[in-house]
């Protein structure tokens, strides 16, 4: 096989293995080429790296994955699903997902493409979280913090939401991945002779959070160093929902060092996107665009105009 079809057929196969992992519809694939490319002896080699991965992080059996790729969406009945999104290390982070967009009446229930782009920010800035308390606004499925964790050494991670379900599968996810929870995120620190937990693991804690009604000395507790969010402006509500628990984050800082928050959005809406930075300068946060970078570890549903900000609070 000549080099630049050694090449192609890599990053077909690739391509393959993200989407298969992560059980995301398969339709439009292409399968012929897929299928001659698997006939050639490193592609078989690869299909069964894909197939042992797929058995390491615990995916749903073969035969009810084929299934729930050929219908997701599209059948009520099957409302959960394993998805696994595959890091650089080799490692993976596996989620429990639903398999629809609105579940619960919560959207929180899925990963949208504002956090699979935020992860991948993250995996490539990872000294922007290392031996820091990371605050994350509207978690959902909980796929950003969980790379954090498992890849760029926070100190502690705190998830939160205010929906009762994603808060729920939030706690579950975060235990199926390996990770252990804290009871209480303002619980004191143990002695450090006393102290069983892994020294290189973060204190993780899923935190119930109402934008809408916290306080800042209940926002002061959380002592974040770092404040993330991903696919949070999908509505002029939670725009200014956004803005308010940003402006009292702003508020715990009057006497420390300015604290650094990076928003991930999908542009939907331009007038949404005015909106919130409108509502940043009349709070007197500043904020800039983060350069644009690559979409190519995760299976990005479609190719739509994603965006982080950075803000100084």
């Amino acid at each position: 096989m000549a080099p630049e079809e050694s090449e192609e057929a890599a990053r077909l196969l690739r391509s393959f293995e993200r989407r298969f992992l992560a059980a995301r519809a398969l339709r439009s694939f292409p399968w012929q080429n897929l299928e001659e490319k698997l006939r050639d002896s490193s592609g078989s080699e690869l299909l069964l790296d894909i197939l042992q991965k797929h058995e390491a992080v615990h995916a749903e059996p073969l035969d009810e994955l084929y299934e729930a790729l050929a219908e997701v969406l599209t059948a009520e009945e099957r409302t959960r699903c394993h998805r696994s999104y595959l890091l650089p290390s080799g490692d993976s982070v596996t989620l429990s997902e639903s398999t629809a967009i609105i579940s619960h009446g919560t959207t929180g229930l899925v990963t949208w493409n504002a956090a699979l782009y935020l992860t991948e920010w993250a995996l490539e800035h990872p000294a922007a979280f290392t031996h820091r308390t990371v605050l994350e606004l509207g978690s959902g499925a909980g796929l950003t913090g969980l790379a954090i964790c498992k890849m760029c050494r926070p100190r502690a991670y705190i998830f939160s939401d205010c929906h009762s379900r994603v808060l729920e599968q939030l706690r579950g996810n975060v235990l199926l991945n390996g990770l252990s929870l804290e009871p209480d995120v303002t619980a004191p620190v143990q002695h450090p002779g006393h102290d069983t937990r892994d020294p290189e693991s973060p204190r993780v804690t899923v935190a119930w959070l109402d934008w809408d009604v916290v306080t800042v000395p209940q926002l002061a507790a959380f002592q974040p160093d770092i404040v993330i969010a991903a696919d949070v402006l999908y509505s002029p509500e939670t725009a200014l929902s956004l803005a308010g628990v940003l402006r009292r984050l702003s508020a715990c800082r009057e006497d420390q060092q300015a604290l650094e928050a990076y928003v991930a959005f999908t542009v939907r809406n331009p007038e949404t996107c005015q909106l919130f930075t409108a509502e940043l300068g009349r709070a007197g946060i500043q904020w800039e665009t983060e350069p644009r970078h690559d979409q190519k570890l995760f299976p990005y549903d479609e190719q739509s105009e994603t965006a982080i900000l950075k803000l100084t609070l």
